[in-house]
């Protein structure tokens, strides 16, 4: 074999052409997926896409009968930073499962 790839060079970016497709394609199945992350036991909830898009905020009425909205304010981006920790975390092993494991520049 002459320093090249094996199969050519044309077999190669075919290769590299059906990775990118069905990159696309995980990528655009978990933008659509939700996400879900709670603060303080479940008192706040905060549900994300795929895109990290915030969708829902739910606050339980319990939350306000204290009336500390620092601590309100706290557990919305503890949940907030959960969610989106998960969705990002989610993202990563697919696409690791797609690239096996290999960190490839313009995938993800």
């Amino acid at each position: 074999m002459k320093g090249g790839f094996p199969g050519g060079m044309q077999s190669f970016m075919r290769q590299v052409q059906q990775m990118q497709n069905r990159a696309e394609k995980v990528q655009n199945e978990l933008k659509s997926r939700e996400f879900e992350g709670k603060a303080g036991g479940g008192a706040v909830a905060v549900t994300v896409n795929g895109a990290y898009e915030t969708l829902k905020v739910l606050i339980s009425p319990d939350v306000f009968k204290d009336g500390d909205v620092e601590m309100l304010q706290d557990l919305v981006l503890t949940a907030t930073n959960d969610a989106v920790s998960t969705a990002r975390r989610t993202t990563e092993e697919e696409m690791g499962k797609l690239t096996g494991g290999m960190k490839l520049p313009g995938l993800f």
